[in-house]
């Protein structure tokens, strides 16, 4: 086997070994050391199909001593040197600048409750780990830790973020060529406990190394290495000397909120007339000779207006919509991140787009989500895509393998009888142009009375996003002159004009783009 395999798990195993340190560094070191024993042990593997697993079986030996290697560096670098250590004569600031107020009040701990403190808050052990690690009962550990919390809170008044650190859930939105596997997502490299919370921190305002010290309540030497690799992945920038701030937009109870209160008061003027003439789009649908993949009209109904939305905005929305810019990957990408408690969901619409170009036509799968109870689902790969095109075309699949993985995921059925059934709706080209008339002639006439609306709505929703987001919130209030259509159904449903969707019902569908 070549060496050339391992060369295309690069970004992958350096996803694999930041999740797994503490700097940037490290993660450099031990994916370096991962590769290598990957080489070196190449030449033992008989069997190709197994590399992955056999990787990462490598991966995991290798990082286990790495971190026990790394760990008692840390530690004594770290906690067990005192504040007044001869090395602040190497710098222009004296030790008691560098270094942060919590780095102190966890250094004077004692060594049993420090140690718990370190493992779990700074290493992600949980209590069970921490307890084989030490040899000491889960009990113990238990108690320990709620004593170590006592003790930060109470005599050293800690901040309480630093113990309870956020949870902030990453995607992205834009495009680019990821599938999680061979090519990882650009969320992996900065998707650790501690760059979450200084993201969430940076957010509503810029904030130093030494004040997100104190909120994340680690050492600042840990948030400037963790600084260090959020501003080479595009993630955070330098506002100011000394001062960052988050660089995308992160969702949280606010925007919810606002829709909540603002939304179906603006559209009201307009939405009995939207309803009729989503309904109308729904019933002529009938005459079109598209594939249904089985789904009741009521469920159809769905589709159809979010497509008809979408068309809607490409005729007449006039919001700016700034170019994404080019990121260190060289797609053009955003991170998007979430902090939203579910009490106030946010309303509109998210659209994921896959699509193949292969010899059985160029067909894209789109999946919408985010309104009224509707389920997501993964965008297809390529090759479900052809799978399932080639089903729908001709009865049977080019590729019985791919047709099984898709299988596996839910986009085709095998029936009692042996034969494929296809779950995912399909237009051609032909009976998308057959769709859009629909939606010219019912749905255009309101266009300006609707875009008025939508547009005095976004005036006060773009004002909830920082200052330096222009580009990023203008394009969010964008996609929102299609994703108010979430605004619409939920009024319908609300009003018993149209049925809730069958359970378990996707929306989703697969559009040919070109011939």
């Amino acid at each position: 086997m070549k060496n050339s395999i391992i060369a295309e798990y690069t970004e992958r195993v350096f996803a694999y070994a930041l999740k797994r340190t503490f700097s940037y560094d490290e993660a450099e070191e031990l994916s370096q050391e991962i590769l290598v024993t990957a080489i070196k042990e190449l030449p033992k593997l008989k069997n190709e199909e197994s590399f992955e697993p056999w990787l990462w079986g490598i991966a995991g030996n290798v990082a286990k001593t790495f971190s026990r290697r790394m760990g008692k560096q840390r530690a004594m670098f770290s906690y067990d040197v005192p504040e007044d250590i001869a090395y602040e004569e190497d710098t222009e600031y004296n030790a008691e600048e560098e270094l942060s107020e919590l780095r102190a009040h966890i250094a004077m701990l004692s060594k049993a409750y420090r140690d718990i403190i370190v493992f779990h808050y700074y290493d992600n052990l949980s209590v069970k780990q921490i307890s084989e690690k030490l040899g000491i009962p889960t009990g113990t550990v238990t108690w320990r830790l709620s004593e170590a919390r006592n003790k930060l809170n109470k005599e050293y008044n800690m901040e309480t973020t630093a113990l309870y650190p956020q949870k902030l859930h990453l995607s992205i939105h834009g495009n680019g060529n990821y599938d999680g596997k061979s090519i990882a997502w650009p969320t992996e490299f900065i998707n650790d406990s501690l760059s979450q919370n200084i993201l969430v921190n940076c957010y509503e305002e810029a904030k130093s190394i030494e004040e997100l010290a104190k909120l994340c309540g680690v050492p600042a030497y840990y948030i400037e290495e963790r600084i260090e690799n959020l501003s080479k992945r595009e993630a955070i920038v330098e506002q100011s000397k000394g001062k960052y701030r988050t660089d995308f937009v992160i969702w949280s109870d606010k925007y919810g909120i606002y829709l909540e209160e603002n939304a179906e008061k603006a559209l009201l003027p307009v939405m009995d007339k939207l309803i009729k003439a989503l309904l109308n789009i729904a019933e002529d649908s009938n005459s079109i000779d598209f594939y249904r993949a089985g789904k009741r009209e009521e469920d159809l109904f769905y589709l159809y207006g979010v497509r008809a939305f979408m068309y809607l905005k490409s005729r007449f929305c006039s919001l700016p919509y700034p170019q994404m810019k080019e990121k260190y990957d060289g797609f053009r990408w955003c991170y998007l991140g979430s902090v939203e408690t579910g009490k106030h969901p946010r309303l509109g619409l998210s659209v994921n787009t896959s699509a193949n170009r292969g010899s059985r036509g160029n067909y894209a799968h789109e999946v919408y989500a985010h309104f009224g109870s509707l389920p997501f689902r993964p965008m297809m790969y390529d090759y479900y895509i052809n799978a399932c095109t080639d089903i729908i075309q001709s009865g049977a699949a080019e590729d019985p393998e791919h047709a099984t993985a898709a299988i596996r995921e839910g986009y085709i059925q095998r029936k009692e009888d042996g034969s494929l059934f296809v779950t995912v709706p399909a237009f051609t080209l032909a009976q998308q142009d057959e769709f859009f008339a629909l939606v010219e002639k019912h749905l255009f006439p309101l266009g300006d009375e609707y875009s008025k609306s939508v547009e005095k709505l976004l005036d006060g929703y773009y004002k909830l996003f920082p200052k330096h987001l222009q580009d990023e919130a203008r394009r969010l209030c964008h996609h929102m002159f299609f994703g108010l259509f979430s605004v619409v159904v939920a009024y319908a449903q609300k009003k018993e004009i149209i049925k809730m969707p069958s359970q378990g019902y996707v929306c989703d569908v697969l559009l040919e783009f070109k011939k």
